[in-house]
């Protein structure tokens, strides 16, 4: 095909569809995939109804990614690339208020959700001519440095970062490059509290800057671009203003 067929789960909305922007102005035809497939469609239509399908998939779920997967199989033949992008905040509260179903629910789209489908693109990139193909993961500087009540976030973050570094080992012997973003308050449904003030390590609430999801989206398409003897293995993109290097 002459064109390089690409996955980007949670496209429907912010940061995703941002991403899902610039690969398709790079020449990639994107499925985009979420629970809700109207608001896929309205992504479809307002980006490039010629270059974009939508899949509705939630990706917690195994069997429906494994259909999610074998759509775009039967569809286009091959994948090139897989953004995983889905995911969900807990509600911030302490951590031992924390209802069990908020857990499992943060387990499901940020880390499970990434593994699942990260199996799926395996499996395609092995067997498929030329083989091989990109893998990138949407990791967070909660990883490294988390805010408070923020236990189900930050651990499944800490989850993906080990999962970035294990895939890309087992991926290189067959071409397949593993690389993860870590995004700092990328301007969003999620983020939009934080100009009214985000809870800090001392207690107190600020507000914090945030970067439009352009830049986030020009950093991925640039892993995109490079051959398959490249990697970016952890970029970090984050509105320079906020407070995470140092002590604030």
């Amino acid at each position: 095909m002459s064109k390089k067929i690409a996955v980007v789960t949670g496209g429907g909305t912010g940061v995703g569809k941002a991403i899902t922007k610039a690969l398709v102005d790079d020449g990639f035809e994107v499925v985009i995939t979420g629970r809700r497939k109207a608001v896929l469609d309205d992504a479809v239509a307002e980006i490039d109804a010629s270059a974009i399908h939508a899949v509705a998939c939630d990706v917690s779920d195994r069997a429906a990614v494994a259909a999610l997967f074998k759509t775009v199989e039967d569809q286009f033949g091959r994948l090139d690339l897989l953004v995983n992008n889905a995911g969900v905040f807990s509600p911030s509260v302490p951590l031992e208020e924390l209802p069990a179903d908020e857990w499992n629910k943060a387990v499901g789209a940020n880390l499970s959700g990434t593994f699942f489908c990260t199996q799926e693109a395996f499996r395609m990139m092995k067997a498929q001519q030329p083989r091989g193909g990109r893998i990138i993961n949407n990791g967070s500087i909660s990883a490294t440095t988390p805010r408070p009540n923020s236990a189900p976030y930050t651990a499944t973050k800490h989850a993906i970062t080990g999962l970035t570094k294990s895939a890309s080992l087992d991926g290189r012997k067959f071409d397949i490059a593993v690389g993860q973003i870590d995004i700092g308050n990328a301007a969003s449904d999620m983020t939009a509290k934080m100009s009214g003030g985000v809870m800090q390590a001392d207690g107190e609430l600020r507000p914090e800057p945030t970067i439009d999801a352009v830049h986030i989206a020009r950093a991925v398409a640039y892993m995109a671009s490079l051959p398959l003897d490249a990697n970016v293995l952890t970029m970090t993109v984050m509105a320079n203003l906020m407070p995470f290097v140092g002590r604030g």
